[in-house]
């Protein structure tokens, strides 16, 4: 990879863009993601739940290509083949997906290695076994996700704590509430409507990046 992990990822993280076919109407993902990239978005997933494996491989590649255009980190959500096939920068795991030890084996130790939690314990343990962000959530009601639980402000913010990677926030986090995570330790949010959801995309990404940051300086 051209850019250093390490000394990168805690401000790379800072505006999380997750992709969402159901936010596209009559646009394309590629018209959605490149008018994020230019709104501000700092790191771009594709999560595909329905797409069979070429097509995903074949759309991974080019969004990743665009990522590189301006310089953003790209991830693959759930799928490790796809991601290691096409050398994605790296991949994310959800509790219900493969271990995140056995991920990390697979895609060597320089990849990204993201992995959900919604606990202390899950948090330390990915940790442990080779995650280099969290993501926690939901940390607000959310649509997206049928099985998604509530994270409450006390255990997000224990978790921050009792981890020393970067820490995201998740789940139906928008420009309105996400002033309320302030003091947290998150570096930054994890959003698909919050973007991809909006009619003016470039904006909604723009605005949020600028609320977000006030929120982590705070």
């Amino acid at each position: 990879m051209g850019w250093n992990k390490k000394e990168k990822l805690e401000q790379q993280l800072l505006l999380y863009a997750v992709t969402d076919r159901h936010w596209l109407g009559d646009r394309t993902l590629y018209e959605v993601v490149r008018d994020s990239l230019d709104g501000g978005v700092t790191f771009l997933q594709l999560r595909e739940k329905n797409l069979d494996e070429e097509h995903f491989y074949e759309e991974a590649v080019k969004l990743q290509a665009m990522a590189k255009e301006y310089g953003v980190p790209f991830v693959v959500n759930d799928n490790v083949d796809i991601a290691v096939r096409m050398d994605a920068d790296g991949v994310h795991v959800g509790q219900s997906d493969m271990e995140a030890g056995d991920v990390r084996a697979l895609i060597g130790p320089d990849k990204i290695l993201g992995v959900s939690a919604m606990t202390v314990d899950q948090a330390v343990l990915a940790e442990k076994r080779g995650a280099d962000y969290l993501g926690v959530g939901a940390v607000f009601p959310t649509g997206s996700k049928d099985d998604a639980e509530d994270v409450s402000f006390e255990t997000l913010k224990a978790i921050c704590q009792a981890v020393t990677i970067p820490v995201v926030a998740i789940g139906g986090i928008t420009r309105d509430n996400t002033p309320e995570l302030a003091g947290s330790g998150i570096c930054g949010i994890a959003v698909i409507s919050a973007i991809y959801g909006q009619e003016d995309i470039k904006e909604a990404a723009a605005s949020l990046k600028k609320v977000t940051l006030d929120m982590v300086n705070a």
